[in-house]
């Protein structure tokens, strides 16, 4: 009987107890929604349009862009085109395949000049002695040379004229390249001027380039109007203007190098098109960009990325100092000698001043082994120093 009461009762008491609220959903502020929303769009933006300068990387992380690439998933590889396919299985093939030996290898000494040479004769006292180690090649794009060294008989190649700022500059020296090619013992490939000098004896200099497995091509980034400023989008795709780079046209070149470029006219024939004086109000000069974008694309890490042909750009106008007579003194010729830093001025209003030392298979050696824009009035004082020339 009690249980009975005690379980009515139980039962009449959870009729009065309350029902189970409702309760209605969480509501997420909006700022928060506006917010998320405008992070996803600026990661989209950031992974499309990576931001174009390092400063403003740095708004994020002092570890720069290399933050936002780390995490973000890899851009999507390009499809090449049937050119661009076909050109880098040859430069690849090239490059794997292993340097032809030589029991006699020797240095072409190429000389790019509108006529006779106005330092033949340093350059006889030069070659004497060492006869087997070297050739010689004279591309003269005006008038036939008047030789006065018996090693410059016979020299003479075909050449074509040529117009500094434009294509034809490249067409020479490949023109020089193909005649050096033919003989099998050159292994080293020298681009001269006319107003090209030697810093050192014989020896020093064909150790210097035999005794090392990368060339001598200059090359660096120039974000500036003389250097990117020049590049142009009909380059597109197989150029890309990150790839795109500045140097002298004054190179040494192994053998391997020397055969891809002759064997290039994909990316030949975009500079070709796309790289000459007043095109598109620009004034992009072919020899000066040609070289360095090219190895860049190609052997980034077979090249030096700067010129032993020195030159002095002291003065910042369109061509480079010329010494005259006055100017040449063993003082000169020491300074020059003692340089063992490669320095390039961006063109930019940062002017950006990009050093780094020289380094010949890893140990930090003079950069220069030529120097250029020497006068015709010099050859005298030249001809009585050189016997001073000395290896450091």
């Amino acid at each position: 009987m009690k249980t009975d009461q005690v379980w009515r009762l139980g039962m009449s008491d959870m009729q009065i107890l309350p029902g189970s609220r409702h309760r209605p959903p969480l509501k997420r502020p909006m700022w928060i929604i506006v917010l998320l929303s405008l992070l996803c769009v600026f990661l989209i933006c950031a992974y499309i349009y990576p931001p174009q300068s390092s400063s403003a990387c740095y708004v994020f992380s002092s570890r720069g862009c290399h933050v936002l690439s780390d995490w973000l998933p890899p851009a999507p590889a390009r499809v090449y085109t049937d050119e661009e396919m076909a050109s880098r299985v040859v430069i690849k093939d090239i490059l794997n395949t292993s340097p032809t030996h030589s029991n006699s290898p020797k240095v072409a000494f190429m000389f790019l000049s509108p006529g006779s040479l106005p330092f033949e004769k340093l350059w006889d006292k030069f070659f004497q002695g060492h006869e087997g180690k070297f050739s010689v090649y004279v591309h003269a794009s005006k008038d036939k040379p008047v030789h006065v060294s018996h090693y410059f008989v016979d020299s003479d190649i075909r050449s074509d004229e040529v117009v500094w700022g434009k294509i034809s500059m490249i067409d020479a020296e490949r023109r020089l390249l193909a005649n050096a090619l033919q003989d099998p013992d050159n292994q080293q490939f020298v681009l001269l001027s006319d107003s090209c000098v030697p810093l050192y004896k014989f020896d020093y200099i064909y150790n210097y380039l035999m005794f090392t497995n990368i060339s001598f091509v200059d090359c660096f980034k120039d974000p500036g109007p003389h250097g990117n400023g020049r590049y142009s989008d009909h380059m597109l795709p197989e150029i890309e203007k990150k790839d795109f780079r500045k140097g002298a046209q004054w190179f040494t070149m192994k053998r391997q190098h020397a055969v891809i470029v002759l064997a290039d006219n994909l990316y030949y024939s975009k500079f070709r098109d796309y790289c000459k004086p007043g095109l598109e109000g620009r004034n992009c000069i072919a020899d000066e960009h040609y070289m360095p974008t090219f190895f860049n694309m190609i052997d980034p890490g077979g090249i030096a990325n700067w010129s032993v042909t020195h030159v002095d750009w002291s003065e910042r106008k369109w061509h480079p100092k010329s010494y005259k007579a006055l100017d040449v003194t063993v003082k000169l010729l020491k300074n020059i000698t003692s340089i063992d830093v490669s320095v390039h001025v961006t063109s930019d209003e940062k002017k950006e001043v990009q050093r780094w030392p020289c380094l010949w298979n890893g140990l930090q050696r003079p950069c220069y082994l030529f120097a250029r824009k020497f006068n015709p009035e010099t050859m005298d004082k030249l001809m009585f120093l050189f016997n001073n020339y000395s290896a450091p």
